[in-house]
């Protein structure tokens, strides 16, 4: 029986008929592997996900992590889902050999990765983070800090957070009242509060390594004077035992509406007591030069942005399997014009408006999937083009797609999930199903990593003119040549890509008309709306992407037949949706900005 968590026909036409990840193997940090091993870690990624991470999803969404004043306590079956994913060895999949890494392309680790999200967005988070903060180190720290802090979180003994906002700073960074005091030995010792920290406390591993956003005294103001430290919730010797506890408290548990067994928290550094020297302030070492702290977390950041669109489109994509294995197989009412009561109802799939639904979340989650695993795939070329042009290229590409790539599936594999509910009807408000879980938990994502608005005025903002506007140019080029190949091939191809090349043209006249007279605030009162409809754009060239990597129409099977037909949805339903969008973007509409706060 099919998978409901993911597509692995879909993940192989992906990797392998349209990115075409073998041709890697090519390269020195390739070399070891072939199209064997890329399907060993997608199998063990499937068996595990499927085994251990998708029985205790609704458990834990039932059972919520709870604080008695002391510890925390999770349902067991956390614990023993990620210790099996320890044993796989797929969180170092991607890393180098030299920190016990696979070297697998960044292109299959995702798509590994995504099995996991797409069984237990939950549970997975702890290792999203914690590789994330993994990387961070590696790519800031000092070896020592390798040593002491990413080979155990690369073994699954100790798991890493995040910790940038403060109750009263939110996203605003540039408000965050986190000190960081030098100290003769070297170290730091922090005071203050951080809030929303996934992941911030519990009892799954050794150690927590949190890496925190903070102030050293006589710092500038603003993001210019913000540091990055390590601060272990255990304190770790020189020899890498473990110490004392360090002045690192939980202050309590958020309860959100999604992500449930995803522990998320108010900790305080420094206001718990003392460490065991006597001394207050939570002990942290500094990662890198000081006041470089936005631009390493950023690292983390990016990487958590497009992880939280891959763990959206999971979500949407589960969600949509579940949803179309219900509608093969739920009875209910009869075709539009047959007269006779006693005939025999039919699946409710037969009926249009269901087959509609499916469609639409088939176009949003295939695309999205689509954009995921392209951006790992440029960041598979950053790493190892041979050509210092093609590296530069594909970093500068992947700049500008992370804000969509974050955000697209925030929003449209939410739209796919609430679908979902609506195929499944009054069923699919209950708990007996999981896409209202589904629902919930990826309602989360809009938010997590950056809110639509923050990602909007990053798009329109900066991507989108910096270098003088190269970004912009490089990515309606990169449409353009898929554009080209598309007329070359004639056809249905060649009238996709003749709407497609209308929309480009429409997204450089209306970044210029916006940027017309340098007025950023007018601009980007703007930036939600552009966002979306640029977003839109790119999935619908993901979709000619796809549609180029299919055999002849006609010449295929089931699979390729229905993925020409979701492109042919998305170009004729969806993407007409940005002609409005680009009307009002043009205008440089007032209404919004105009709007008196009293006149609420």
């Amino acid at each position: 029986m099919p998978s409901t968590l993911l597509s692995r026909r879909d993940l192989d036409f992906l990797l392998h008929d349209w990115l075409q990840v073998c041709q890697l193997v090519e390269r020195p940090r390739y070399a070891e592997h072939s199209r064997e091993t890329f399907d060993d870690a997608l199998d063990l990624a499937e068996r595990v996900a499927t085994e251990q991470f998708a029985p205790h999803n609704r458990a834990a969404d039932l059972a919520e992590p709870t604080f008695d004043g002391q510890r925390v306590r999770l349902i067991p079956q956390v614990r023993a889902a990620l210790d099996s994913f320890a044993e796989t060895g797929l969180l170092t999949a991607g890393l180098d050999a030299s920190v016990g890494g696979l070297q697998l392309p960044h292109a299959v680790a995702a798509a590994c990765f995504t099995w996991f999200q797409a069984a237990n967005v939950a549970t997975s988070a702890y290792p999203f983070l914690t590789l994330g903060n993994a990387n961070l180190l590696l790519a800031h720290g000092s070896a020592e800090q390798v040593d002491t802090y990413v080979r155990p979180m690369l073994e699954g003994r100790f798991f890493g957070t995040m910790c940038l906002s403060e109750p009263h700073a939110g996203s605003s960074l540039a408000d965050i009242t986190t000190r960081a005091e030098p100290q003769a030995d070297g170290t730091y010792r922090l005071f203050g509060t951080k809030m929303w920290i996934s992941g911030g406390d519990h009892e799954l591993a050794e150690n927590i390594v949190h890496l925190v956003l903070a102030r050293i005294p006589g710092a500038p103001l603003g993001v210019k004077g913000i540091s990055l430290f390590i601060v272990p919730k255990v304190l770790v010797g020189a020899d890498g035992s473990l110490g004392d506890r360090n002045d690192v408290v939980l202050a309590g548990l958020n309860h959100k509406m999604g992500f449930r067994g995803t522990t998320n928290t108010l900790l305080s550094f420094g206001d718990g007591g003392h460490t065991p020297d006597g001394r207050a302030g939570a002990v942290g070492h500094l990662v890198g030069a000081p006041h470089q702290g936005l631009a390493q977390m950023f690292h983390m950041m990016n990487e958590a942005r497009i992880g939280v669109g891959a763990g959206a489109t999971a979500l949407g994509y589960t969600g949509y399997l579940k949803s179309l294995a219900y509608a093969r197989e739920r009875p209910q009412g009869r075709p539009v014009g047959a007269k006779d009561p006693a005939a025999g109802q039919v699946p409710i799939i037969d009926h249009p408006d269901v087959r509609r639904m499916l469609l639409a979340q088939k176009s949003y989650v295939e695309g999205a999937l689509a954009l995921v695993l392209y951006c790992a795939r440029l960041l598979d070329e950053q790493r190892t083009a041979p050509a210092d042009a093609d590296r530069e290229r594909a970093h500068l590409l992947l700049d500008v797609l992370t804000p969509i790539t974050k955000s697209w599936p925030s929003q449209w594999c939410l739209a796919a999930n609430d679908l979902a509910i609506q195929v499944l009807g009054g069923a699919g408000y209950t708990r007996d199903h999981d896409v209202e879980q589904h629902y919930r938990d990826n309602r989360l994502n809009p938010i997590h990593e950056g809110t639509h608005g923050i990602q909007a005025l990053d798009l329109l903002g900066r991507k989108m003119t910096m270098q003088g506007g190269a970004g912009l140019a490089l990515l309606t080029r990169t449409i353009g040549d898929t554009i080209e190949r598309a007329r070359q091939a004639g056809g249905d191809e060649a009238g996709l890509a003749d709407l497609l090349a209308g929309a480009v043209d429409r997204v450089t006249a209306v970044t210029g008309r916006l940027w017309a007279d340098g007025d950023p605030v007018l601009a980007l009162a703007n930036a939600s709306a552009y966002l979306e409809a640029v977003g839109h754009v790119v999935i619908a060239w993901m979709w000619l992407e796809q549609v180029l990597a299919l055999p002849p129409e006609g010449t295929g099977d089931t699979f390729h037949a229905g993925k020409r037909q979701a492109a042919r949805y998305f170009f004729t339903v969806e993407l007409p949706r940005t002609g409005p969008q680009f009307d009002l973007l043009h205008s440089r509409d007032r209404t919004t900005l105009d709007m008196r706060t009293d006149w609420f």
